[in-house]
């Protein structure tokens, strides 16, 4: 097993009190639930150790100094944790995008406590009419399961500033729901991909709606604390909204942590916390629309990528979230894997081809 080594703890640990300024916000919590998780042998796992030791020097030696943390789960065992250049184990980045795939098993959760209804209900019935007045009641028309797929109609689209839902026009604002509630519909729900946070704000609005609770304080309750994760930062604005398309910061390994949670069938120790039924659509669902959108998905579903390649002599079928800069969460079922990437690479460099990268290698070592 390859683990944090003594060079890259102390070349860490100079960084530790400029870490905890920057981070002052964020939430730490007592675990409450020991982890299920073991450490194994990359050999006994199926991994050629030698050309997983060089993946890791390459990283090491290769500029920009930007790639953070792998983690790679097999068998429910850690089998690699490294950790590069100013990071360490507790290490909290900015998840990015991928955070919508959180907001994705928080969904999981409200479904399982009654708090939303299903997948077909309609996105204006989460939310309450008299408290919010000036929804858009051609929310009637948009149903849950077309915003996990950036398939909503909703006038919004991240590469085009001048929709009106675009998030350069209320992500600053101290109460973005009354914006979003109102963005105007202009195209037919179910059909189409247009990628934009509005999709995932509106999930994680109408948790905040049925819970009374923000996202980040629903996620802590009913997932981060279950799982151990005991150090997070989630932005929040105001009006107590939470980010929910991304503004999530957290560690290699806690970021691991919830794709074994999908991995597993939504189950963690001995607790169910989502259906198993959820996590099946989450896996198998997809949705082809995506066209060439994103050169590492073949399609897109439940605000998860989902593949099919080939690397070396072995096909793999896979999902992930994704995240600017390179920040990866896979899991591959048949394989009964999750490989955890984090990286700092924000912006429209290599990040995302470089994780990618990183991840055919992975897949190669395998024997």
């Amino acid at each position: 097993m390859l683990m944090i080594s003594p060079r890259r703890h102390f070349q860490a640990s100079a960084n530790i009190a400029i870490a905890f300024l920057i981070f002052f916000n964020s939430v730490s919590f007592g675990q409450s639930n020991q982890s299920p998780l073991q450490y194994g042998s990359l050999e006994e796992s199926g991994f050629n150790a030698d050309s997983i030791q060089s993946l890791v020097q390459l990283i090491g030696d290769t500029p920009p100094r930007d790639f953070r943390g792998m983690v790679v789960i097999k068998d429910n065992e850690i089998v690699i944790e490294e950790y590069f250049h100013t990071s360490w184990r507790i290490t909290i980045n900015d998840i990015r995008s991928a955070g919508k795939g959180i907001t994705t098993l928080l969904l999981g959760i409200a479904l399982k406590e009654g708090l939303i209804e299903s997948l077909d209900q309609n996105v204006y019935s989460l939310f309450d009419e008299d408290s919010n007045p000036r929804i858009n009641k051609d929310y009637q028309k948009i149903q849950l399961k077309d915003v996990l797929d950036m398939a909503s109609g909703i006038h919004a689209d991240t590469d085009d500033m001048n929709t009106a839902g675009h998030a350069a026009n209320w992500m600053s604002l101290n109460n973005w729901k009354d914006y979003i509630l109102n963005v105007p519909v202009t195209g037919t729900p179910g059909l189409g991909f247009a990628y934009a946070d509005i999709h995932p704000l509106l999930v994680g609005l109408a948790i905040e709606e049925t819970s009374g609770m923000s996202l980040r304080d629903y996620a802590i309750e009913k997932l981060f604390k279950p799982l151990g994760i005991n150090q997070l930062y989630w932005y929040t604005n105001e009006s107590n909204q939470t980010g929910a398309a991304g503004n999530l910061y957290l560690s290699t390994l806690d970021f691991a942590k919830l794709g074994l949670l999908v991995l597993n069938g939504g189950k963690w120790g001995d607790q169910q916390l989502i259906d198993e039924s959820f996590i099946k659509r989450l896996i198998e669902h997809k949705s082809d629309a995506i066209g060439e959108w994103f050169f590492a998905a073949d399609s897109y579903g439940m605000f998860w990528y989902k593949a099919s390649r080939k690397f070396g002599n072995k096909t793999f079928n896979y999902l992930f979230a994704s995240g600017n800069g390179g920040n990866h969460l896979i899991v591959v079922p048949e394989e009964k894997m999750v490989i955890a990437l984090s990286s700092t690479a924000y912006g429209p460099g290599p990040g995302q081809r470089r994780s990618y990268n990183i991840m055919s290698k992975i897949f190669e070592a395998m024997k």
